[in-house]
């Protein structure tokens, strides 16, 4: 993977952390876990296709799809997880 996928690669997963908190809103704590979360299934996506020969809308070396299909999955469930209170918060 060249220099210039990596940074394909974290900008785009970046801008979809970024977006899903502007539909979803919430606080800085949130864009911080909402990038980490985008930032994860994204690369999990690119070694899981890499691994498995998946090809998905390639761009380069990058599985662009198949990454962003990731990313987002791994979104909705954070953002699900993250939706658990405490009983003692009410």
């Amino acid at each position: 993977m060249t220099i210039a996928a990596f940074f394909l690669g974290f900008v785009l997963s970046s801008l979809l952390g970024f977006f899903f908190h502007m539909w979803k809103g919430g606080g800085i704590g949130k864009l911080v876990l909402y990038l980490l979360l985008s930032w994860a299934g994204f690369w999990a996506a690119q070694i899981l296709g890499t691994t498995m020969e998946w090809e998905f809308l390639k761009v380069g070396s990058l599985l662009v799809g198949l990454d962003l299909s990731g990313g987002l999955l791994f979104l909705l469930i954070g953002h699900w997880l993250s939706l658990v209170k405490n009983e003692e918060e009410g």
